[in-house]
């Protein structure tokens, strides 16, 4: 037995989502043996773009039974059945979450006429109930009201369990170890399947093709299986505009990190959030005040015109200040690191010589200054960072020159390298961007033993 569900929501996603309109066909196979379909009070404001859509506004809705209402009705049809409905999770996933608000449980197995309809009506451009009744003349009366679209739901499924082979894929979907209920209504199963399970980038894919999400993960399979049984609105949303799913390897995470950065920055995917937008950057300067005195400090990149050097973040300025007080015994005071004090007192930096208590001359302190200043701007890293390849045949590498990114490649274990200009031809130039060069200070930092400079770049395919 199964019933055929639709419903009308105020179309907050899944959490904030509430049901305005639910119809219920209970449905033995042949023929509809019950029925049920009532306007729910969802107990807030309805969007005006949803009364657009559906014609269900406010006071059509005020005084119709309240969820908790009709709750033990929706139950007792559905019981003992099979949930069914085109774009199954997104119907279920709210029902069930606005059960779990009122105190209630709701589970039942589950099937979709989306993917039903691609496994058995293969070949159409568009799945949606729409397109599909029209294409297969099924009458769809009062669309996108619940008891129109269930009733055309009905009809719809009704067809696809008449084609040969409906009940071995029903069986198919429904048992318990299947993946299909769980992958997005538009996404064909083999493409699932195709994902490996190593480390690279992956690209969700809207059905004109266009890249609406990049992730990276060290195994890719389950990483993209993770966002199926995700719940959350932007998952859900994510997932239901999924088509396709295109991989890359990058044989490590470091690579796939900086290919996800990259691709992100190239093709500004709708569902990406991070790195977006332009991340703020601090800039490290100097200046002297109206006693001789040269400062170094640090100021939001936009203010500074022309940095010694940059940084991502407040206590990256702060932590490379430090250090150069250190070195060239600097005054913390002087160098921003304490302020407003008469005199330097900083518990990390105890080799001040005294300038900002009067026992050394601006001149021979400024002189300091400016050897530091000269080490910021002329102290340019090149080096290789040294990875595994996505084979056991190849090795990745990550090239920077006087301390910018330029790309990453992938070289055959035994090719020999004599020089880093023997590494170009196998290289992926990439934008070097605030996020890649801070990913790559980060492994540096982490992981030093793999930082190669020129002189050791034989030691790369070693």
């Amino acid at each position: 037995m199964y019933t055929i569900v639709d419903i009308e929501t105020t179309g907050n996603g899944i959490k904030g989502n509430k049901i305005t309109e639910i119809s219920i066909f209970r449905f033995d196979g042949q023929d509809i043996v019950d029925e049920f379909t009532t306007l729910v009070n969802p107990e807030c404001e309805i969007p005006f773009f949803i009364t657009r859509l559906t014609g269900i506004d406010n006071a059509m809705v005020r005084n119709s039974p309240r969820l908790h209402e009709v709750a033990d009705q929706i139950k007792e049809i559905t019981q003992d059945t099979i949930f069914v409905a085109h774009s199954v999770n997104f119907d279920y996933n709210v029902i069930k979450h606005e059960f779990k608000g009122i105190g209630l449980d709701f589970t039942r197995k589950k099937l979709c006429t989306v993917r039903l309809s691609r496994k058995l009506f293969p070949g159409y451009n568009s799945y949606s109930l729409g397109k599909l009744c029209s294409a297969l003349k099924i009458p769809l009366v009062d669309r996108h009201r619940a008891r129109g679209d269930a009733h055309a739901t009905v009809l719809l499924f009704k067809k696809l369990l008449g084609q040969e082979g409906a009940k071995t894929v029903v069986k198919t979907f429904l048992n318990s170890r299947s993946q299909e209920a769980t992958l997005p209504p538009s996404l064909p199963k083999k493409v699932f399947d195709a994902l490996p399970n190593r480390p690279g980038v992956y690209y969700f894919k809207n059905n004109l093709g266009k890249i609406i999400y990049v992730g990276k993960a060290i195994n890719i399979k389950k990483r993209v299986l993770g966002h199926f049984y995700d719940k959350s609105t932007k998952e859900i949303q994510l997932c239901q505009a999924t088509a396709d799913i295109d991989f890359e390897l990058s044989g490590s995470e470091l690579l796939a990190l900086l290919m996800e950065s990259n691709a992100i920055k190239k093709h500004y995917p709708l569902y990406n959030r991070a790195q977006k937008a332009t991340l703020q950057q601090y800039g490290i300067f100097s200046y002297e005040d109206r006693n001789g005195i040269l400062h170094l400090a640090f100021n939001k990149l936009k203010s500074v015109p022309h940095p010694l050097i940059t940084f991502h973040n407040t206590t990256d300025c702060r932590l490379y200040l430090e250090e150069i007080c250190k070195t060239y015994q600097l005054c913390a005071k002087y160098c921003h690191l304490q302020e407003n004090v008469v005199a330097c007192s900083h518990y990390r930096i105890p080799i001040c010589q005294g300038v900002c208590r009067g026992a050394e001359s601006p001149l021979m302190y400024n002189e300091k200054v400016l050897i530091a200043i000269d080490d910021m701007q002329t102290r340019k890293e090149d080096f290789i960072i040294k990875e595994k390849g996505r084979h056991l045949e190849e090795q990745a590498f990550i090239l920077v020159r006087n301390d910018v990114y330029l790309g990453y490649g992938f070289i055959p274990i035994d090719q020999e390298i004599g020089s880093t200009d023997d590494l170009m031809g196998y290289m992926v130039s990439t934008k070097n961007s605030v996020e890649a060069r801070g990913i790559i200070r980060s492994y540096a930092n982490k992981y030093p033993d793999r930082i190669l400079t020129p002189d050791k770049i034989d030691y790369l395919t070693y």
